[in-house]
């Protein structure tokens, strides 16, 4: 996405935008030509480059990121009068249960205002429902974009998720590039919880598949049969009869944990949602995985976008508080969900005495008590944590093992300085 700040005066501001409209219009021509630029194309991004005073190659980059289908790939400040800004790399929330609903609607306002491209809900727990959340944030916002991160697919039939989506599609309309406000992230659940509610997870490969098959079909407003192991469509469609019935270009993103899993991500979705609680050295394979299942179908990995859940337990004024904090959260994965015990790469013995203290549900004095049996390097393996230099330095390692977008989870009290430390932020 360009972004280009107030100019001086009127005319300034209006040739900018006429210059930033032809880097679009040239940016589509480029993606057309598989990233050739004719003389006449360089000859547009030379005039932007002029009226702007950027640098023309910068100018091809940023056009050819912002028409990129389906994710923004950085956004470029740029300022009348200087050189060219620094890239910012593109920054997401995760937001679960941790902090008052009105508090986080405020704070989400606030992550548009600074930059921040997209909010992740959680939805594995029995806690908050995402689509009420982004329906919420949606309906106070402009730009940004919300996704699940991510809907069990035992929870609700597929046809239901399709309908769903399509109406926060509806509620939030698309964005100045004309991308979907929403996105759909789709996950397996875990263990107990899904048994304990009566949910049959055998066979999750074939069940997840299947969803996301009829799903997209669904979406795009035409009549679907399916007849699969889990998933059963009769001549079924997304039957809205006012408004806007045109497909729903919708992404679908897989939060994929083992190595089965990343690979359908790969082959089937348009991206994957990494998991946290785990190592750089994880993101490195699991980013390896995806790309063997993008090869299956003639795709690379750089046609999967890859956001990765990632905790943040920032504090300038306290890091000690912080690196507590961060304990306490992987103690409670430790204790609690499987398939982040084996991924965290944690010394089985200490999950085993951590689960002595943890187990699900939980609450967060077990989390605290627990706290106390995890190391700091620990902690400094799997997260951000400390200072926001500190926690900068933690996530630029994590960018460039192969991750997207970085989508910080706050675990202290206040999230405004972790948006204010990755605004505009350039790793």
């Amino acid at each position: 996405m360009v972004v280009y700040k107030q100019l001086r005066n009127p005319v300034e501001n209006f040739v900018a935008s006429i210059a930033l409209s032809a880097c679009d219009v040239a940016g589509c021509a480029c993606r057309a030509k598989n990233g050739g630029v004719s003389v006449a194309l360089k000859a547009v991004f030379g005039v932007a480059a002029w009226a702007l005073k950027a640098h023309p190659a910068t100018l091809y980059f940023s056009a050819r990121c912002r028409t990129r289908k389906g994710w923004p790939a950085s956004s470029i400040s740029i300022k009348i009068g200087s050189s060219i800004e620094q890239m910012s790399q593109r920054m997401a929330l995760y937001l679960q249960d941790k902090h008052p609903i009105s508090y986080e609607i405020e704070m989400v306002k606030y992550a548009e205002e600074q930059g921040f491209s997209e909010i992740w809900q959680a939805d594995t727990r029995l806690a908050r429902d995402c689509v009420v959340m982004m329906s919420a944030f949606l309906a106070e916002t402009t730009t940004m974009r919300f996704g699940s991160g991510v809907l069990p697919i035992y929870t609700r039939n597929p046809a239901v998720i399709a309908a769903t989506w399509s109406t926060m599609w509806e509620l939030g309309g698309l964005t100045p590039e004309g991308e979907s406000r929403v996105m759909l992230g789709l996950g397996a659940w875990w263990e107990p919880i899904a048994s304990r509610v009566g949910a049959d997870r055998r066979k999750p490969l074939t069940a997840m598949r299947e969803n996301i098959e009829a799903i997209r079909q669904l979406f795009t407003m035409e009549e679907v049969t399916y007849e699969g192991e889990f998933v059963h469509l009769d001549r079924v469609r997304l039957d809205v009869a006012f408004g806007e019935t045109g497909p729903r270009d919708i992404p679908i993103y897989l939060g994929a944990t083992g190595p089965k899993m990343l690979e359908l991500t790969g082959e089937i979705c348009d991206g994957v949602v990494l998991n946290y609680v785990v190592s750089t050295d994880y993101i490195r394979d699991a980013v390896q995985r995806v790309g063997v299942g993008a090869a299956k179908v003639g795709k690379t990995i750089e046609d999967v976008d890859r956001p990765e859940l990632l905790v943040c337990s920032l504090s300038d004024d306290d890091p000690a508080e912080a690196m507590l904090t961060g304990k306490s959260l992987v103690a409670y994965y430790l204790g609690t969900e499987p398939h982040i015990m084996k991924a965290s790469g944690a010394d089985p013995d200490l999950v085993e005495r951590v689960k002595e203290i943890v187990g699900w549900p939980a609450t967060e004095a077990d989390y605290r008590k627990a706290a106390n049996l995890i190391p700091d390097d620990l902690v400094r393996n799997l997260m951000a944590v400390g200072t926001s230099d500190q926690c900068r330095e933690t996530v630029a390692q994590y960018i460039d093992a192969g991750v997207t977008c970085p989508i910080l989870f706050p675990m202290m009290d206040d999230i405004k300085p972790v948006v204010d430390a990755f605004a505009h932020w350039t790793p």
